[in-house]
This record gives C-alpha cells, sequence and structure tokens, in this order.
C-alpha cells in the first residue's frame, strides 16, 4: 500500500535505524543519557523537519512518512523516537500549525536542522489528561507574561530550547482562557529539574519545569488568545498517529526478535518454532500488528487528505499501543528465563511498552474519544 516515494524513504530509514540506531540502543538505555548523537544523525538525514513547511527550512512531507519514520526509529530504538515526537510532532509542528510568521521564521529553522531541542509543557501535578485543568499561570505585565506554576513528566525539558507551554490567563474562564506560548530554555525564573527513575523509554530525558515569575515576552504567544486549548487538541490528535506508529515498531521489534529467537532455540528435540504453543502466539502478534499498521495508515491517509480524522487518530493509538504491550509480553514469555533478564533485547522492549498506554492520552481517555465520537453522530 505504499508509493514509490515512500517505499524509497522506508528502505532508507530502515537501513539508518537498523545500523546505526539500534547497535546504540542498549548502552542509551543502561545509561539515560540524552542520545545527542543519535539526534544528530536523525537532523543530518533531513528527518527533523518533516512534514514541516519548506519555506523554514522543513523538509514537507506527508503524514503517512512521518509514521513510517517513526516507526523504524522506535524498532530500533524506542527512547530515541519518544525524543523524535515531542521534538518534532508537538513542538515544530505546533509552531508550524500555528504559529505566526514571526515566529516560525525564528524559531523553525533551528529547531529542524536540531540546532535547538524542542518540548511540549503540558502536564501538570494536577493535570494530565484534563487539560482544562492547568493552573500554570500567565499575567500580561506591559509587553511580557509573568508566569508561574509547574510542569511535569515533561519529554525533553532537561534539554529543551524551546518549549510550547499552555498556561492559563483566567482562572474563571476555564478551557476558552488557555494560551499557548512560545518560551525559551534558560529563563530568569524558569528552572527545571530532571526526573528520574523511569521504567522504560530510560534515555527520553523527563523534567519538572518550575516557573516563578518567569517574564515571557507577549510576542511569544501564538495566533490566537484563549485558543491554546483548541490548538492542544488539533496537535495531539495529529501527534497520536506518531505515537501510534512508535507502538507498531515497537512491537514489529518484540515479534522479530521472538521469531529469530523461536527459530534458534532447541528444546524438546527440535526449536521453539515447532511448539504449537509458540506458533500461535506468533501467529498472533503478527496478525495484531499488520491490523495495527493499517490503522495507523489509514488515520494518516485521512490527515493527508484533509479529512476528519480524530476518532481513527484515538483507535490507531489506543489498539497499537495494547498490541505493543502484547506483543512484547509475548516476545518474554517465549525467551522465558532468558527474555527476563538485561541484556536481551525483549526485556527492554517490555519496559519500553508500557508507557505507550498512559502518555498521549491514556487508553481510558481514547475510549472516551472513541465512544464520544460514535454518539455524536448516532
Amino acid at each position: 500500500f505504499l508509493d514509490e516515494e515512500e517505499r524509497i524513504l522506508l528502505t532508507t530509514v530502515r537501513y539508518f535505524a537498523r545500523e546505526v540506531l539500534a547497535p546504540r540502543a542498549a548502552a542509551y538505555d543502561r545509561s539515560e543519557e540524552f542520545p545527542w548523537e543519535n539526534m544528530k544523525d536523525i537532523a543530518e538525514l533531513g528527518l527533523l523537519g518533516l512534514t514541516i513547511d519548506e519555506k523554514y527550512g522543513g523538509a514537507g512531507g506527508t503524514t503517512r512518512q512521518l509514521a513510517l519514520v517513526v516507526q523504524e526509529i522506535a524498532k530500533a530504538c524506542a527512547s530515541t523516537s519518544v525524543i523524535y515526537i515531542a521534538h518534532l510532532s508537538l513542538c515544530t509542528q505546533f509552531i508550524n500549525m500555528f504559529g505566526k510568521e514571526s515566529q516560525k521564521a525564528k524559531y523553525i529553522p533551528s529547531l529542524v536542522s536540531g540546532k535547538k531541542i524542542g518540548a511540549f509543557a503540558l502536564t501538570e501535578p494536577g493535570a494530565g489528561s484534563d487539560v482544562a485543568a492547568i493552573e500554570t499561570s500567565s499575567r500580561e505585565d506591559g509587553e511580557i507574561f509573568i508566569l508561574n506554576g509547574t510542569k511535569t513528566y515533561i519529554s525533553n525539558a532537561p534539554e529543551a530550547d524551546v518549549i510550547i507551554t499552555l498556561v492559563m490567563n483566567d482562572r474563571e474562564g476555564g478551557h476558552k482562557s488557555i494560551d499557548a506560548l512560545i518560551v525559551d530554555g534558560g529563563l530568569e525564573g524558569m528552572k527545571v529539574n530532571k526526573i528520574t527513575g523511569k521504567m522504560g523509554v530510560r534515555a527520553s530525558t523527563v523534567g519538572e519545569i518550575i516557573f516563578e515569575d518567569c517574564p515571557v515576552p507577549t510576542s511569544n504567544m501564538m495566533n490566537g488568545e484563549g485558543k491554546g486549548f483548541y490548538q492542544t487538541m488539533e496537535v495531539l490528535n495529529t501527534s497520536r498517529i506518531s505515537v501510534a506508529a512508535q507502538c507498531v515498531g515497537i512491537g514489529q521489534a518484540a515479534y522479530e526478535a521472538s521469531v529469530q529467537y523461536a527459530k534458534t532455540r532447541k528444546a524438546f528435540g527440535g526449536s521453539l518454532s515447532g511448539i504449537q504453543a509458540i506458533q500461535w502466539m506468533v501467529a498472533d502478534m503478527a496478525t495484531e500488528l499488520e491490523a495495527a499498521k493499517l490503522l495507523v495508515m489509514k488515520a494518516a491517509t485521512l490527515r493527508d487528505q484533509n479529512m476528519s480524522f480524530d476518532r481513527e487518530a484515538s483507535m490507531a493509538k489506543l489498539y497499537s499501543s495494547r498490541v505493543a504491550m502484547d506483543a512484547a509480553y509475548k516476545a518474554v514469555q517465549i525467551h522465558g528465563g532468558a527474555g527476563y533478564f538485561a541484556p536481551a533485547a525483549v526485556e527492554r522492549y517490555f519496559r519500553d511498552a508500557r508507557v505507550t498506554e498512559i502518555y498521549e492520552g491514556t487508553s481510558e481517555i481514547q475510549r472516551l474519544i472513541i465512544s464520544k465520537s460514535i454518539f455524536k453522530e448516532s
């Protein structure tokens, strides 16, 4: 179902991911260090500009192409794919979609070149999936906004130079009082604390951002005062396609490792691949991954054709994350005791897969979105 341009891109990125990213993945997982080398190599391939306006240094391209790229990066190194999605699909794409011309010209070129790292600051200690409940406040004072509040579990925060930050300009106004601001890293009144101890995707750094009377130029507000909530929903709907593709990549890695191990591991007078229980697990993994791929590509195709895709994006994210987790579970089971210990890759896949059912909207939130869409039509 891929056209020639998509096949060439897939082949190129698959080779790069297998030969360059995959050999580094285990070491980055152990050290929990930000994979600067990976991001540099990805930037040199032009992948940080995929789907971004060429006018500002982007590479253009489609949502389908981005899904293929994310899938291959995630298959090789899930941590790098998280960084990639937060940087491109959340931060850079937010500016690309809703920024003013001056903001696009100022920020996008350095983001697509990899000179600066982007982040998206939404989640707070008391507000995660409930976007309208954010409490980080902004008060206008002449030509600056004064920010106060705390963001937490923000991917890329410790390294970020550009942070899309959601703030509330009027506590009584609800979601209609939410603005999206571009916040430069290292501002006075802003402190970033690295959060450690993650179960999986360990090289994808996260941080807590504390704003204490932090000044941000009013010129850094995205187009449309009070439109931050609606802008965020649109960006999240789009990025869920990328996350779903990430899930497919993790699941594919677990599946391929399982097939290879089952073919070479000897037991009961033959290989594991000759045992029906193993055969059935592998068959289920292959079938579910194929279905997940189709859901991802359908959502991506709808977006590329400027058609409604919100429900399909949530379906893709919901199902693909479950498939990733199930495939990783089966992979560990097939490997037995050997799969429970590092350096077995499936041990890492299992830990990496778990978060996909949590971030970018939990599976429960995706079910709410899907069901509301269904009943709205009936």
